[in-house]
Formats: structure tokens, C-alpha cells, sequence
């Protein structure tokens, strides 16, 4: 997010593109508190096809409507597999994975 924060650019278009990743890392790191990266190569995954669709033909709105009902979907799968964590110790297994020590 703070790397995000430093983005300015000239070109309106960009600058337009540049805003939305910025909140998209922000609203990542205040909801989250991490994947930031994640959420940033995802929103651009989304930009560059949204586009490339609509280039294409595709109307724009039944394209937004087809992105919020895959957001849902993944949402009520990533719910249903979620796990409480509770202990400490899970805490601590938690922690760690998310900072990538696997052991």
C-alpha cells in the first residue's frame, strides 16, 4: 500500500487506473490487513479483460453483473471452507504461514 501511495501519473486514463488499484490495495490492507499483492494483480487481471471483452463486443453491464455473481459465489465457497481459529496456538500457526514459514 505504501508503494501504491507514491503512484502519480499524467495521463488521465492511467491516473483513473492508478486510483482504482490504489483502493483496491487499501481497502485489501484495512479489511485484511494483508494481500495486497493478491488483491493488485487480481484488479488488474480484471481491468485488462473487462476491457478486452467489452473491445470485443461484450456489454459492459451484463459484464459487471457476471463479476458481481462470481464474487458471490467465491465468497459463499471461501465461507463455507473457512476454519474458526481460536487457540493460541492455532493463532500462531496462522501468523505463521502468513508470513511464509511453512515449517
Amino acid at each position: 500500500v505504501s508503494i501504491a501511495k507514491e503512484i502519480e501519473l499524467e495521463d488521465p486514463y492511467e491516473k483513473i487506473g492508478a486510483e482504482l488499484v490504489k483502493e483496491v490495495a487499501k481497502k485489501t490492507d484495512d479489511v485484511a490487513g494483508d494481500g495486497t499483492t493478491t488483491a493488485t494483480v487480481l484488479a488488474q487481471a480484471l481491468v485488462r479483460e473487462g476491457l478486452r471483452n467489452v473491445a470485443a463486443g461484450a456489454n459492459p453491464m451484463a459484464l459487471k453483473r457476471g463479476i458481481e455473481k462470481a464474487v458471490e459465489k467465491v465468497t459463499e465457497t471461501l465461507l463455507k471452507s473457512a476454519k474458526e481459529v481460536e487457540t493460541k496456538e492455532q493463532i500462531a500457526a496462522t501468523a505463521g504461514i502468513s508470513a511464509g514459514d511453512q515449517s
